[in-house]
This record gives structure tokens, C-alpha cells and sequence, in this order.
């Protein structure tokens, strides 16, 4: 059957004569204009087809046509902007990088190392226009290849050094160093103690973008301790020039805080200016910097007599009386806790555990509020440990400690019942329970010191890293007439977890810095501590006794070699 169809153009409407079968379908089209019609696909059969498609009705000007509203109208669903669906609001933990870091080690794989720093790290910066190094060991040569090769020789360095006697080989060998580079000066520290040594270690540093930088690590300026030796870093933010509406604003004295920190480091610094302006121009340079983003409280030893009974708040405590000072806002968590010591030297003490006891471990276990008394650990290597360090038997050139006189004989006795391995795999040794959590230092030997607060609940109450060692000429002899006597320099830093968000908690991380969520149930903010060694902690066995530089040793560490003294 023949059907007649009408198609619009834009100009006139062409009249098309369409064939299609019983079944509907488009056998045929013949047109009667020139316009092309192209069917593509079976149609269903069109009725009344002859008839014209009716024509839109002519609006007056008074009506509105529908259809034009409708299409000058922006439909509503895109009249809102355009953004993701909404997300179920939750509360993210906050999570906050370990204060202090571990320096990389050279002979151990990339996973061991995440996190840690080199002294590049610190020192390669070409921004750096000054910087003052103090320590107890010093290799000029070294110090000055880890500054920017373009810029070291512009880089005005200062090193602070404790060898007071002129005919001392350290200090001859340093001068003559020293006297190769135009730009650098040195520095001795005022020795009022003979058998006193200064053995701070720190970095400040000046830039040329108007900030500063204070550094406070454990290694000596020798290349031993930056390659295979374990040790630590901490870092202050890079610290702006202050403002003129901030100068007057520096009265927050609390502990932990900067500007507490800054005035207990610039009264560090001028103790060294009782002789002669020693570090005058570095006061005067410091006094200028914002110290308001630093946490941490400095805890810091200076040679001398001092009273400890001292009550102006901007009076410096020094030795066991400035840790002491320094714990006095932290809170502790109730319950059972252990205080472990990790050093890398132990002086002769006394025959007698006083000291220890009284001196030293009193002011560590001093509290905000009461609570049970802590018990104490402390991690020191063996032999066997040494003999299987990466370095060997070299490594034990930097760890101390003598049993040889009657009096050392009996200070190894009341200590051996709190000494620990510091790599907890020896065959020998009594481990603790608990969970195994590798520090991945076990075979770069300890010159780090820490000294934290661990609570039964797995958490840390606080840390310190500093210089200081296990002796009287560190922490000082105990007070008489209301004084402290201390010999050597030393400083360190001491940080616990509401220093860095409320309601924090702290807890240990192993090989990163960057606690987990997991490591503690619950949703309070959790800042990680770097911890060097493993855990659980591995008991000295009864037959077991710790390094001893100056004795020899017959059976060879893994590279064959002896050790005699």
C-alpha cells in the first residue's frame, strides 16, 4: 500500500510517497521534491499521513509560550554547583612524626634507614651562612665535605672545642687542620674542671633567608661515628627573625615550650663567656630568632659549682638538677613503669650504688603527682655484641666502661642485675615477654643516649636524648650546702606527648618514624618515638659482663681481627 507523507524542511514541506508492506515495514519512497530522505530502519504504519503536521498557534504578545520559558530557564538540577557527593564526616588520628631521628648508617639496606639523617642532610643546605659545632672530637676535613661544594668555602664555621691544654695532640692536630680554611675559627670552651670534658654535641646555624637552626645530636665530628655507629638527632624547626609586635610577647616560661628553650640555651651559651667572649656574637645573633615553634625542654650539663635552691623562673638548672627540674610538668600515667637508660659509657660510680640510686636515678624518677616508683634498665653491649657489630672490634673504641679495680669490680655487682643487651639475639642472655619489635640497629653499635619512660600500657611518658652518659662529671656529685658540682659540658633534650597535641599519647616505632593508627586503640592524636634498639629487652645471663674497651679480647670479631689493648 501507498502512503503519502509530509517531511519539513527548513524552507517548504516536501511531499513523499512511502510504500510499506502488511508487516509495517518501508519498502519503498518516491518524492515529489528534490529533497534526500534516507530511512534507515523498519518503521511502525503512520496513520492520516496525508494530513500536515499541525502548526504552532500564533501567541499575542500577552501569552507566554511554555516551551521558550522553558528553555530560557536553567533547570534546577544544574543551578547548584558542582562538587563530589558529600562525605560521612569522621574524625582522621592525628599522627605525629617521631622529635627525634636516627642518622643513617652505611652498611645496612634502605629499610633500616627510613627517616634517618646524614650530616649531608644538615649540612648541605647552600642557603647556610654560618655555623657554630661544638663537640668533644672534631675532624675539620670531614666536618667541611658535607657543606654545599659551591658554598663551603663561604660558609663561616665555629668550632667549640674542650682542649684547653696547649700541648694537647687533639688540639694540635685540630689547628693545624683548622689552619687549611680561611673560614674557619676556633673556639676553646672555659675547662674550670681538670677531669671534665666538653662533651656537648650541637649544631647552630644561620641561613640566608633570615632563619636559624639549632641541632642537637649525639655523634661526634669524626667520620666513625655518621657511617656504622648508631645515633640521634633532633631538630628544631628553621626559626624566623622576630617581629618587633612578637619581641614583647616572649613571657610564656613555660617548660617544654620555646621560649623557655631559648632562654635556657642562651644561658647555656653565655656560661662559656665567663673567661673570655667565647660565644658573645652567637647570644647576640640568637636573641633575635622566634623560638616560638620549638618543643622541648633543654636539659643541659655546664662545668662549675651552681646552687640548685634557686627559685628565679629564668634561672637554668644543670646536670640531675636540671632533669629533675625539667620532669617537674610532666604527667606520669599510674601504674607500673620502667625507666631504661641506653648509653655508651659508664664511669667508675663508687663502690657503693649511692650515687646511682640517689644522684642519678632519683631525679629521673621524679613525678607531677605521685606514683609508684619506676624500675630501671640499663642497655649496654657486650663483647660477643661488639665482635658482631659492622664495624667489628673497631666499633668498640667509642664504648666505655671498666671492671678492672676492686672499686669497678663492685659497681659491676650491684649493676649487673639491670644491665641489657642492646641487640637482643645473644645466646647467652634472659629475654623479657612481649612483643618483638625490631629497632634495625642490632648490628651498628650504640653511640646513642636515651633515656625513656616506658608505662605498662605500652606507651611512653617521655624521652630524652642527649650527650650525657652514666657518670658523676655529666649528671654532677651530689648536692652539698645546696650545690652542684659538675665537670663536663653536655646537652640534650627532652620531649613527652602533650608537647605536641592535648590529650596525646606517645609510642614507640621501629624502623620509621611515624606511628600507625593500629599501634594504640583509641582516637587520641599518638606522636612515634624512634626507638634504636629492639624489644623485648634481652637480661644479661649470670656469666655475662659487659664490654670493656680497655681489656683484650682473643676470640676475632667477624672479620678475623683481635682486640688488644
Amino acid at each position: 500500500m501507498f502512503r503519502t507523507l509530509f517531511i519539513p524542511s527548513p524552507s517548504v514541506f516536501r511531499t513523499c510517497r512511502v510504500q510499506v508492506s502488511s508487516l509495517g515495514t518501508v519498502v519503498g519512497i518516491t518524492s515529489s521534491a528534490t529533497a534526500n530522505v534516507h530511512i534507515s530502519a523498519p518503521c511502525t504504519p503512520v496513520l492520516n499521513m496525508t494530513e500536515p503536521s499541525a502548526k504552532r498557534r500564533r501567541l499575542s504578545h500577552t501569552e507566554k509560550d511554555d516551551t521558550m520559558k522553558r528553555s530560557n530557564e536553567i533547570p534546577t538540577s544544574l543551578s547548584h554547583p558542582i562538587s563530589p557527593p558529600r562525605k560521612r564526616r569522621t574524625c582522621e588520628r592525628k599522627l605525629v612524626k617521631s622529635p627525634f631521628q636516627l642518622t643513617t648508617i652505611r652498611d645496612l639496606p634502605a629499610e633500616s634507614n627510613i627517616g634517618a639523617v646524614s650530616l649531608h642532610d644538615l649540612l648541605g643546605d647552600p642557603l647556610i651562612a654560618e655555623c657554630w659545632e661544638f663537640n668533644y672530637l672534631h675532624d675539620v676535613d670531614f666536618l667541611m665535605s658535607h657543606f654545599d661544594e659551591d658554598t663551603r668555602s663561604l660558609v663561616k664555621v665555629h668550632i667549640v672545642h674542650g682542649f684547653w691544654k696547649r700541648d694537647d695532640m687533639n688540639r694540635l692536630s685540630l689547628e693545624k687542620q683548622a689552619s687549611q680554611y680561611k673560614n674557619v675559627t676556633l673556639h676553646t670552651a672555659y675547662m674550670p674542671e681538670m677531669f671534665g670534658t666538653h662533651h656537648s654535641k650541637m649544631l647552630v646555624l644561620f641561613r640566608h633567608d633570615d632563619t636559624a637552626q639549632v641541632i642537637i645530636h649525639t655523634a661526634n665530628m669524626i667520620s666513625q661515628d655518621w657511617t656504622n655507629l648508631t645515633n640521634g638527632v633532633w631538630q628544631t624547626p628553621r626559626l624566623p627573625r622576630l617581629t618587633e609586635s612578637y619581641k614583647s610577647s616572649e613571657t610564656d616560661m613555660r617548660i617544654g615550650y620555646g621560649p623557655r628553650f631559648k632562654t635556657d640555651l642562651l644561658n647555656y651559651l653565655r656560661a662559656y663567656n665567663t673567661k673570655r667572649q667565647t660565644c658573645k656574637s652567637l647570644v647576640d645573633e640568637l636573641e633575635k630568632y622566634d623560638f616560638g615553634a620549638v618543643r622541648g625542654a633543654l636539659v643541659a650539663s655546664v662545668p662549675g659549682r651552681h646552687d640548685i635552691n634557686e627559685d628565679d623562673p629564668r634561672k637554668t638548672h644543670w646536670g640531675w638538677a636540671g632533669v629533675k627540674h625539667a620532669l617537674s610538668p610532666v604527667p606520669i600515667q599510674s601504674g607500673k613503669s620502667d625507666i631504661v637508660v641506653q648509653i655508651s659509657s659508664i664511669a667508675t660510680l663508687g663502690a657503693t650504688d649511692t650515687w646511682l640510686k640517689h644522684t642519678l636515678f632519683g631525679p629521673l624518677s621524679s613525678t607531677k603527682t605521685s606514683s609508684s616508683k619506676p624500675e630501671f634498665k640499663i642497655i649496654f653491649p657486650c663483647p660477643d655484641e661488639i665482635r658482631r657489630s659492622l664495624d667489628g672490634y673497631a666499633s668498640g673504641a667509642s664504648i666505655h666502661m671498666k671492671i678492672q679495680s676492686a672499686t669497678q669490680t663492685k659497681q659491676l655487682q650491684y649493676m649487673k642485675p639491670i644491665l641489657y643487651h642492646w641487640a637482643n639475639d645473644c645466646e647467652k642472655g634472659i629475654i623479657e615477654e612481649g612483643e618483638i619489635r625490631d629497632g634495625g640497629r642490632k648490628r651498628a653499635a650504640p653511640h646513642i643516649k636515651t633515656y625513656i619512660r616506658y608505662n605498662e600500657n605500652k606507651t611512653i611518658d617521655w624521652a630524652l636524648l642527649t650527650s650525657a652518659n652514666i657518670s658523676k662529671q655529666a649528671w654532677g656529685e651530689a648536692a652539698k650546702t645546696g650545690q652542684i658540682r659538675i665537670a663536663s659540658w653536655e646537652m640534650g633534650v627532652l620531649v613527652w606527648p602533650e608537647l605536641f597535641a592535648d590529650g596525646a599519647r606517645m609510642v614507640g616505632t621501629f624502623k620509621t618514624d611515624t606511628p600507625t593508627k593500629e599501634d594504640l586503640d583509641g582516637n587520641e592524636p599518638l606522636v612515634g618515638l624512634r626507638i634504636p634498639y629492639s624489644l623485648p629487652l634481652q637480661r644479661y645471663g649470670d656469666d655475662e659482663v659487659p664490654w670493656v674497651a680497655t681489656a683484650s679480647y682473643t676470640e676475632p670479631d667477624w672479620m678475623g681481627r683481635f682486640w688488644r689493648d
